[in-house]
């Protein structure tokens, strides 16, 4: 069975920067894209980054273009998030999920997720 485990997430100041790190156990099986989500308390989960994992090709969600940045290492069968410019409204818990998904940032088109890692930024 797939298990991702994500890790990286800590308590930081605005205009600080982490990176959230991906592992995928027992990944046998290709997915084509892997993508970064994240939910805020009493918030809808959103779609943040993602990787179409054949050709490194990314895509973002307007609100982080620019500050973060999406990547994978094949050999470590591990994703990555590097985020910069840190902003209160980052804060969220970060999830990584991994799919062949219709439509690239709705969460429901991916079949396998990690158990999140908690980001917060405070000002």
């Amino acid at each position: 069975q797939v298990r991702l485990v994500e890790s990286g997430g800590d308590s930081v100041q605005a205009g600080g920067s982490l990176r959230l790190s991906c592992v995928a156990f027992g990944y046998i099986s290709r997915k084509n894209y892997m993508t970064w989500f994240r939910q805020a308390p009493g918030k809808e989960r959103e779609g943040v980054a993602a990787i179409y994992t054949n050709t490194g090709g990314t895509y973002y969600a307007n609100a982080v273009e620019g500050r973060f940045t999406i990547s994978q290492d094949n050999a470590k069968n591990t994703l990555y998030l590097d985020m910069s410019s840190l902003k209160p409204e980052d804060t969220a818990m970060y999830y990584c999920a991994a799919g062949n998904p219709a439509r690239l940032f709705f969460w429901s088109d991916y079949a396998y997720w990690g158990q999140g890692t908690q980001v917060t930024v405070s000002s």
